[in-house]
C-alpha cells in the first residue's frame, strides 16, 4: 500500500466530510474543524486512498490516527496483510473501529484503552432544560446570571470575530497562556478557527454581550445528522454563572434541533473530568490505542 501524505487543505474539506459521514461512529477528534485547528500543533498530514483518508500525526512523534471512511465495507485483513515489517501504533481509535479490526485481525491487534480521550455525550434537551435536583446548581447559577446582568445572546457570525479575538486575548492574559503549553497551543488553535471562520461547512457558535463587550463565546460544529460538537467555550468569570449561561443559551438558541451534544474529552485532567461529569453524560465514545502489524509505505 503506497500512501502519499500531504498537508491538510481547505480545498478537500467537502470530500473529507463526505467520507467522515460514512464512518459508523464519529468522534470529535475527526471533525474537520478539529483537525484543522490542531493541524499545525500536531503536524497533521493526510493521505487519500480509494475510499479512505489516512491521518498521520508528526509532532511530537510520528503516530497514526484512525482512518476515515466506510469502515464496515473495508477488507481490513487484505489492507494490512503482507506489510508487517514492523508494528504501527494508532491512537484515538473509536470503539466501533476497534471491534471491526479485532474481528478482522484477531490477536494481531493489540488494544489499550485511552480514558482521557473518551468523548462525553449529553442529551441536548437535558442541558437546555436543566431539570431536577442533579442540575440544581447549574440552574441556580444560570438564573443568577440572568437576573444580575444586562446581556444579549447573539448567534456567532463573521461580524463577531474581532470581538472574540479580543476576548480570547484577554482570557489568555487572565490565565497566563504563555506559561502553559496546553493553553498556548489551544489559543493558536482558536485563532486559526476564528480567522478562517467563513471557509468552514457546519460551523456554528454563540456569544454573550454584556457591558458593551463580549463576555463569553462558544464555537461548535455539526458532527453527524443528529449531533453537534462543542469545540471551544470561553467566559469571563467576573460574571458569575457565565459558563452555565453560554452552555445553556447556545444550545437553546442555536442547537435545539440536535438530539446529542458532544463536549469532547478531558485529557485526563482531573478538574476538567469533574466538570464534564457534573453535567451528567448519557454516553461516551470510547477511544483506544491500537497496535497493528503494518508498515505504511
Amino acid at each position: 500500500m503506497n500512501l502519499t501524505f500531504e498537508p491538510l487543505s481547505l480545498v478537500k474539506q467537502k470530500d473529507y466530510l463526505e467520507l467522515l459521514g460514512s464512518c459508523p461512529q464519529v468522534a470529535s477528534d475527526y471533525s474537520f474543524l478539529n483537525i484543522w485547528a490542531w493541524g499545525e500543533d500536531y503536524g497533521l498530514q493526510w493521505a487519500w486512498e480509494d475510499n479512505l483518508v489516512w491521518i498521520k500525526q508528526t509532532r511530537p512523534e510520528e503516530i497514526f490516527w484512525a482512518p476515515v471512511g466506510p469502515w464496515n465495507s473495508i477488507d481490513w485483513r487484505r489492507r494490512f496483510n503482507g506489510s508487517a515489517d514492523r508494528l504501527t501504533n494508532f491512537i484515538r481509535v473509536p470503539q466501533d473501529l476497534v471491534e471491526i479490526w479485532s474481528a478482522a485481525m484477531g490477536n494481531g491487534a493489540r488494544i489499550a484503552e485511552e480514558r482521557g480521550h473518551w468523548d462525553y455525550l449529553y442529551t441536548v434537551a437535558d442541558l437546555i432544560e436543566l431539570r431536577g435536583n442533579r442540575y440544581h446548581k447549574k440552574k441556580n447559577l444560570l438564573n443568577q446570571f440572568v437576573k444580575k446582568y444586562e446581556y444579549v445572546y447573539r448567534p456567532f457570525g463573521a461580524e463577531l470575530i474581532d470581538q472574540a479575538l479580543d476576548m480570547q486575548q484577554d482570557w489568555c492574559t487572565w490565565r497566563d497562556c504563555e506559561s502553559s503549553e496546553v493553553l498556548s497551543a489551544e489559543n493558536k488553535a482558536i485563532s486559526r478557527i476564528l480567522r478562517d471562520w467563513e471557509h468552514f461547512d457546519g460551523i456554528q457558535g454563540g456569544a454573550i454581550i454584556a457591558d458593551d463587550a463580549m463576555v463569553a463565546y462558544t464555537v461548535a460544529e455539526k458532527l453527524t445528522r443528529d449531533s453537534i460538537v462543542i469545540h471551544f467555550e470561553k467566559g469571563d468569570t467576573q460574571y458569575k454563572g457565565i459558563y452555565q449561561a453560554i452552555n445553556q443559551m447556545f444550545l437553546a438558541h442555536s442547537a435545539p434541533n440536535y438530539a446529542r451534544v458532544n463536549r469532547e474529552q478531558d485529557l485526563d485532567d482531573e478538574g476538567l473530568r469533574k466538570a464534564k461529569l457534573s453535567y451528567h453524560p448519557v454516553d461516551f465514545i470510547i477511544k483506544n490505542r491500537v497496535t497493528l502489524p503494518w508498515t505504511p509505505r
